[in-house]
């Protein structure tokens, strides 16, 4: 049987055309100009600051119930002792998260001794120390965390949310 060799150069002549094209587009990025001063991108979505609470009213390990967004819009606060990544006031151990489970909408119970937060319905987990990440479960996203912060007079302020809650086509007002 006789071989083609055609139809194998042609082939070769289309890779190293498409290589030296794809080669070529990397030299020119590396050689643009770039902002070394770009503010980096956000998920976020901004609302309107609210006030949640005041610093003398949270107690270590115990979860402090709010609403946010929205009266319809359950969550907690919670002070947990240890400096945590998102954790504002002077030990930054207190951050905020919606208590609405994002796999079926259930609600969520804190558990102190692990600190993390339970959906009472198919048991997924959240670690509130790790910026509610999914540590068990069949939700697709993790826990929806508050952008909170703290006034000179100690007032606990929420002024957005990370992931999207549940139940909700956006979470824009």
């Amino acid at each position: 049987m006789k071989r083609c060799n055609n139809q194998v150069d042609a082939g070769r002549r289309r890779f190293l055309s498409g290589a030296s094209l794809a080669a070529a587009g990397a030299a020119v990025t590396t050689m643009l100009p770039t902002e070394a001063n770009a503010a980096p991108t956000s998920a976020r979505i901004n609302y309107p600051s609210n006030r949640l609470a005041n610093l003398s009213q949270l107690k270590l390990n115990e979860p402090f119930e709010v609403s946010y967004p929205d009266k319809d819009a359950p969550g907690v606060l919670l002070k947990l002792g240890t400096r945590v990544e998102g954790g504002i006031g002077p030990q930054g151990d207190i951050v905020g998260f919606s208590t609405v489970c994002p796999h079926k909408g259930f609600p969520l119970h804190y558990t102190a001794d692990d600190k993390t937060l339970t959906c009472t319905g198919h048991y997924a987990r959240y670690d509130c120390e790790k910026a509610g990440q999914q540590i068990w479960g069949h939700a697709t996203q993790n826990l929806a965390q508050y952008a909170l912060r703290v006034d000179g007079k100690g007032d606990i302020y929420a002024d957005g949310v990370d992931e999207l809650l549940y139940g909700r086509l956006s979470n824009v007002l």
